[in-house]
């Protein structure tokens, strides 16, 4: 940590410790996030209606349309929730490799994926549809990280899971708007299917555009007042007595994080390097114990996580849905997401983020476990959808908010994709396992064989716990 120059006089000292007090609660009255956040929420508000429209009917558009088994869909389902995995660590390194590259690299994920819209209107087999999932799955994978990147920058330690919430809370929002757009359609329409296709691409469209013309393309505005980096503790005030020092500062911060773990491009980066990241410096990030640990639980965990395809056949299955309501079974888990997104990203912030995301599991296994008993009452599905959201509002910003207190600025992005690799790759390797279950025993043993491991996997997390404490949030 930084300590102020002795020689500075007892009222200066006296004024800037008020006015470093008086800072987050003034930041706190003015605005809850900030500006980028704003604008990327924007942006996946908008490419969340045209993602969720296709989402909606794309189960029972492939199971009862073109007469897939549950094996096939599996597969397909894996390709759509685990292809962006291959291609994640490629776009977090990419926003790494030059400052202000983290919204181009992100246009460009939004650009493929819009792209690959009209493509479902000529796939009509099991390989031209994989490939089209595929190559749009590759779009989210360039997107993903370096988005994470600049919510993470663009917000302080103290206020990230807040952020995170609010960006997930917009993001949902699309999520929300999807299915019911996705309902209109098939109503009013003959050919619903190519319609519904057609109009996800022409908002896509709308998307990329606000990305490219309202969310800053320069370096990230920093927030002021204190920040806690990756094994580092800076202030405000002794940031720029340290630039007034020769830097002394800096070079502090950069000695904590070599003995806390971190690479020696992080070092040299923080001392004011010129040095760029490279792929090894983003790929020994994992001998940070933290975040090799927070990876690892995530894998775990992503391994019992049956998708949410899955899950919407089950309900469908369990009460008897007619085809035309099915695109309305994610509204369901949307609104819950959009409900209790920002306020559990405010308690993670104030009880403990890896807490606040085995809850969210815990909500998981309690929806697998209404699936799996004899229940039929009306209540059933929203319950079961109410629990689902949940587990997304208590899951998806917070563990990249506890991952970013793990990862120096300049290899952000390359660690959140670290981390959202090893999820992602765990959920594509339970589509695949979940639909060959269900194909040999049937839905029923496949959900338990589920829920068996995803409670095993909390556990093991629970036990493992791989955060620190930090003076402003208590556990991380």
């Amino acid at each position: 940590m930084y300590v102020a120059d002795s020689r500075a006089g007892a009222p200066e000292a006296a004024a800037a410790s008020a006015e470093s007090a008086a800072r987050p609660r003034a930041g706190r009255r003015l605005t809850a996030v900030g500006p980028t956040v704003l604008a990327l929420g924007t942006v996946s508000l908008i490419t969340d209606v045209s993602s969720e429209m296709v989402t909606a009917v794309l189960p029972l558009y492939l199971v009862a349309g073109l007469g897939l088994s549950p094996l096939g869909f599996g597969l397909l389902d894996g390709i759509y929730n685990g292809f962006s995995a291959l291609v994640r660590l490629a776009g977090g390194h990419l926003a790494d490799r030059g400052g202000g590259r983290h919204k181009w690299v992100a246009g460009a994920g939004y650009a493929l994926s819009a792209l690959c819209k009209p493509l479902l209107l000529l796939a009509r087999t099991l390989t031209p549809i994989g490939l089209v999932l595929a190559l749009d799955r590759t779009g989210k994978g360039l997107r993903t990280a370096p988005r994470d990147a600049l919510i993470s920058l663009s917000s302080s330690p103290e206020s990230r899971g807040r952020a995170f919430g609010v960006h997930r809370a917009m993001d949902t929002a699309g999520a929300l708007l999807g299915p019911l757009v996705t309902f209109l359609i098939l109503r009013e329409t003959v050919d619903g299917y190519d319609a519904v296709f057609t109009v996800s691409f022409c908002v896509a469209v709308v998307g990329v555009l606000v990305l490219v013309l309202f969310v800053p393309g320069g370096g990230v505005t920093r927030p002021a007042g204190r920040s806690v980096e990756a094994g580092g503790t800076r202030s405000g005030a002794g940031a720029g007595a340290g630039a007034g020092n020769g830097g002394s500062a800096a070079r502090t911060v950069a000695a904590d994080e070599a003995g806390n773990g971190g690479s020696a491009v992080s070092a040299v980066a923080a001392a004011g390097s010129p040095g760029r990241p490279t792929l090894r410096a983003a790929l020994g990030l994992l001998r940070r114990r933290e975040l090799r640990g927070i990876t690892l639980c995530a894998l775990l965990l992503g391994l019992a996580t049956v998708s949410d395809s899955f899950v919407f056949l089950l309900l469908q299955r369990r009460l008897g849905v007619p085809d035309h309501w099915f695109a309305l079974l994610p509204v369901g888990t949307a609104a819950a997401f959009l409900l209790l997104a920002v306020p559990l990203g405010r308690l993670a912030d104030r009880a403990g983020r890896w807490r606040v995301f085995l809850a969210g599991h815990g909500a998981l296994l309690l929806a697998y476990g209404l699936l799996l008993t004899s229940w039929h009452a009306t209540a059933l599905p929203l319950a079961v959808l109410l629990l689902h959201g949940g587990f997304y509002a208590a899951t998806d910003g917070v563990l990249m908010a506890a991952a970013s207190d793990g990862v120096p600025e300049e290899l952000r992005s390359s660690g959140l994709a670290l981390v959202q690799t090893g999820q992602t790759l765990a959920r594509f390797v339970c589509s695949l396992a979940f639909g060959a279950a269900w194909t040999v025993w049937g839905d029923r043993t496949a959900l338990m064989a589920s829920a068996v491991a995803l409670a095993l996997c909390a556990l093991f997390s629970t036990i493992l716990r791989p955060v620190r404490r930090t003076p402003s949030e208590g556990l991380v």
